[in-house]
């Protein structure tokens, strides 16, 4: 299984297990409904992009919105044509497949915490997940703090566990 879907199956429980959808969430502005309206519009751009016919935007509740949009890219996130199409990206050439897992998975992460954490329920990142974080950080370089990406980083002690070391530096706290 890939990561993106590994970090989107991950994603589902979180959305389930949601039971107040205008809870604010740690992103500034956003509530728990914006959470997955953001993951699902992001989404939707990178694959029409790419040539993916996915139809029409779910609409419903954000369950809803989300389980229909999984629906419709799990076919191409398991496509091995699909993931090898080259392109070139922001940071060079890659595959569709590469930024699914490096970019996208790293997104359902991070927007899992999020939105666990809009309602008390904060989820904990797998050694995967933050050994996948920690690459896609270099990747990234100082386009991490680029306008609507990531917050300037918060200070957190040395000794911090590693989840909380990686929320500081998209400047969450844990």
């Amino acid at each position: 299984m890939s990561f993106y879907l590994d970090a989107a199956d991950r994603f589902s429980a979180t959305v389930d297990a949601t039971d107040d959808w205008s809870a604010t969430s740690p992103c500034e502005g956003w509530t728990a409904a914006d959470v997955v309206d953001h993951v699902v519009d992001t989404e939707r751009q990178f694959f029409e992009t790419h040539g993916a016919d996915l139809g029409e935007r779910p609409a419903g509740a954000p369950p809803e919105v989300w389980a229909a949009h999984l629906a419709a890219v799990r076919p191409l996130v398991s496509d091995d044509d699909f993931r090898g199409r080259e392109y070139d990206g922001f940071f060079g050439r890659t595959t569709i497949g590469a930024t699914l897992d490096a970019f996208y998975g790293f997104d359902l992460v991070v927007h899992g915490w999020d939105l666990g954490s809009a309602t008390g329920r904060p989820t904990t990142f797998t050694d995967a997940d933050m050994d996948a974080m920690e690459q896609a950080f270099v990747g990234f370089g100082d386009h991490a703090y680029d306008e609507g990406v990531f917050r300037q980083p918060v200070e957190v002690a040395d000794d911090a566990p590693r989840q909380e070391r990686l929320l500081a530096r998209m400047g969450r706290r844990a």
